[in-house]
């Protein structure tokens, strides 16, 4: 397969992508009208996915698939001599979050063969018709209802899962990636524009993703007050039933339990030393030395997929916002696909 013709293919994607974001439904062509109806469809069956949520998905992959970036990112690789069959259990959470390991694999001049979620089925089967035909067929991949037939495998699911998973696989190469959350960490001096970055960290995709803050450390006189302001352009979220239940059900138990917690009517925060919080829950602690906040970190790193702070506070952070803006080499578990895919 030639990697020259993938690349341009996956750029002419992004164009395709962008012009139908920013198209009105009126100019819409037959390719327009197959992809909106997916949208909806995909909707419809999980939804989890609104047709926000989705088009800002893709708005983020358009973004990423241009020739620069892919070019920079595939320079740091060697394109595999030889080419196998990797299987792909994907992860259904969020609205494409394992178009990432496929693009991998069909670059390493491997053949995907990927197991789609049962929650996210739509969207990449018509992507990769795209890329091919944008590639003119320069791109390898199958769909499967079993893996069988595979050389390596890279399958993401819970931690129970992920036991059953290794023992499966136990004598295959694979990566086999578990539950992962993610956190933040304020200074207390950020700016209200800066809260309301966290935000989307915190909100995007109702908080469904390894990439999502549900833990956040804060000086011991920060006042919540100023995160429930932040949070005021996500107060919709309350108007989505399945996350409204789940508000509601977390709500009662704290009641009930006659927990302490605070409450804006649309998410609740909990003082806890818990890294994963249940939907619609933020988990917070204060910190008087930010060396309780590093031995944290130390001793829940496996379970931790990004750190969300200011780069002045000396952690191995990323900025405020940009959880869910992860670039082409940034690896879910801190697991180098790519490199993987080299010597497999």
């Amino acid at each position: 397969m030639n990697r020259e013709k993938q690349i341009a293919g996956l750029c002419k994607l992004s164009t395709f992508i962008t012009d139908f974001l920013e198209m009105k439904p009126e100019n819409f062509k037959e390719n327009d009208e197959e992809f909106s109806a997916l949208l909806q469809k995909s909707e419809n069956e999980n939804p989890w996915f609104t047709l926000e949520n989705q088009r800002i998905a893709l708005k983020k992959w358009a973004a990423l698939l241009t020739n620069n970036n892919l070019n920079q990112w595939l320079t740091a690789y060697e394109r595999s001599k030889s080419s196998k069959k990797v299987g792909l259990i994907l992860a259904g959470n969020i609205p494409m979050v394992g178009f990432h390991d496929v693009i991998s694999v069909i670059l390493s001049n491997h053949t995907a063969v990927i197991k789609l979620s049962s929650k996210d089925k739509n969207l990449l089967p018509f992507l990769l018709r795209k890329w091919s035909e944008f590639s003119h067929g320069n791109i390898s991949y199958e769909f499967v209802e079993r893996l069988q037939d595979f050389d390596a495998v890279i399958a993401t699911g819970s931690n129970n899962t992920a036991r059953y998973l290794e023992y499966y696989f136990k004598d295959h190469h694979s990566i086999i990636r578990k539950n992962r959350t993610s956190i933040a960490v304020l200074k207390g001096d950020e700016t209200p524009e800066e809260l309301a970055l966290l935000a989307e960290d915190i909100f995007r995709y109702f908080g469904l993703g390894c990439r999502n803050v549900t833990r956040i450390f804060i000086p011991e006189d920060f006042k919540i007050d100023r995160l429930f302001e932040s949070f005021l352009n996500f107060q919709e979220v309350i108007n989505h039933n399945k996350y409204a239940n789940n508000y509601e059900y977390n709500r009662a138990i704290y009641l009930l339990n006659q927990d302490k917690f605070w409450d804006n009517n649309f998410v609740l925060m909990k003082e806890s030393e818990d890294l994963f919080s249940p939907l619609a829950v933020l988990h917070f602690s204060r910190y008087s030395k930010i060396e309780e906040v590093r031995n944290f970190i130390k001793e829940n790193e496996l379970n931790i997929q990004a750190i969300v702070a200011k780069e002045d506070l000396g952690l191995d952070s990323i900025g405020l916002g940009e959880a869910q803006d992860p670039g082409l080499g940034t690896y879910a578990d801190h697991v180098d696909t790519m490199r993987f895919l080299e010597v497999i």
